[in-house]
């Protein structure tokens, strides 16, 4: 029940229209995979993505996926190219070989990059590379500007506890500003009590800092939970509408949504605890295109929102079209107001 005594009544798959034709961002010789937008001062919008090369195959975003920039006048594109903001730099590093699972938020007058980040042998294997996988960490990179420099650190913003949900690997970090002050953290935590390499369970958990650059406190309570699931969701996008918190996250065989593979919608009071909204199904894989297309996705994951006078008006994921997952993109999806 909401302050006023009514029900929460979003229907957040209502919202959804059809997606412009330019709405669509690929690269021929790259995977791309996730995206999330900014706009800068200039007036133009920045779409932060990974990429990796598409000869090494899907699975290589664990060993070769880095952070790059698109740039375009509208934020259903079309977008450009421009540079890559993570790039390599040395298995030294806790990130040194692999940069990922991008979401931007602009606070201040800065733009705070979080993302997970790896290391390992560097060799890219038809299925996962374990090594790279299990050293999964998160960080955060700052810049003035989308296109950067970004400033990167030699330590990650958050990294295994043992003993804890996220004791073999922790990725896939999604933060928002707290009504009350500070900043929220929701990220992937891949615990080391299931059979390994894989691990698990893979759950959910919240983080707290006073800080955009942390030191981000965890919370003992794992979120987005379904009750006999070692792996129900992944992929949180949250936010803060001014009444509560919201979060859309990947449902991986509609658990929550009862739609199979899925996106979900949940929401909080106060960003600890999170219940599944009154209309949870947020997009099914079906996609419909401006021009009366209709597409069914194999994945629609990733999802990442851009905000127009503080309401949602674009939902962008990362898309791919069958379980052969021989190329992939970012597609960029219309809100109604």
């Amino acid at each position: 029940m909401l302050p006023n005594g009514k029900t929460d009544d979003l229907d957040f798959q209502k919202l959804l229209r059809p997606i412009p034709l330019t709405a669509k961002f690929e690269l021929p010789d790259y995977y791309v995979w996730c995206g999330t937008l900014t706009k800068a001062d200039d007036g133009k919008y920045y779409l932060l993505f990974s990429r990796w090369p598409r000869a090494l195959g899907h699975n290589a975003w664990v060993t070769h996926s880095e952070v790059a920039v698109a740039v375009g006048n509208s934020p259903f594109g079309p977008f450009t190219f421009k540079t890559v903001a993570l790039p390599v730099r040395g298995k030294q590093f806790w990130d040194g070989l692999c940069t990922h699972n991008p979401t931007v938020q602009r606070f201040g007058k800065k733009y705070y990059l979080y993302y997970m980040g790896n290391t390992g042998d560097g060799v890219a294997m038809k299925s996962l590379n374990w090594t790279h996988r299990n050293n999964q960490r998160i960080g955060v990179a700052v810049a003035d500007h989308p296109l950067g420099p970004w400033q990167r650190f030699d330590q990650p913003l958050l990294e295994p506890t043992a003993g804890f949900y996220d004791a073999l690997m922790c990725s896939n970090p999604s933060v928002t500003k707290r009504p009350d002050g500070g900043f929220l953290m929701v990220y992937k935590a891949v615990g080391d009590k299931n059979k390994m390499p894989f691990g698990g369970p893979v759950l959910h958990c919240v983080a707290t800092s006073d800080s955009p650059t942390g030191s981000f406190k965890k919370h003992s309570k794992p979120v987005f939970v379904k009750e006999g699931v070692a792996f129900a969701a992944e992929d949180p996008y949250i936010w803060h509408d001014g009444k509560r918190y919201r979060a859309i996250v990947k449902d991986n065989e509609g658990y929550f949504t009862n739609a199979g593979k899925s996106l979900a919608l949940f929401e909080s009071a106060d960003g600890l605890d999170w219940k599944l909204s009154a209309h949870p199904l947020v997009a099914t894989m079906d996609v419909q295109w401006a021009n009366g297309t209709k597409q069914k996705m194999n994945s629609l994951e990733r999802p990442q929102l851009w905000f127009e006078k503080g309401k949602p008006a674009v939902l962008l994921c990362a898309a791919d079209v069958s379980p052969a997952r021989a190329y992939s993109f970012n597609v960029q999806i219309p809100l109604r107001n």
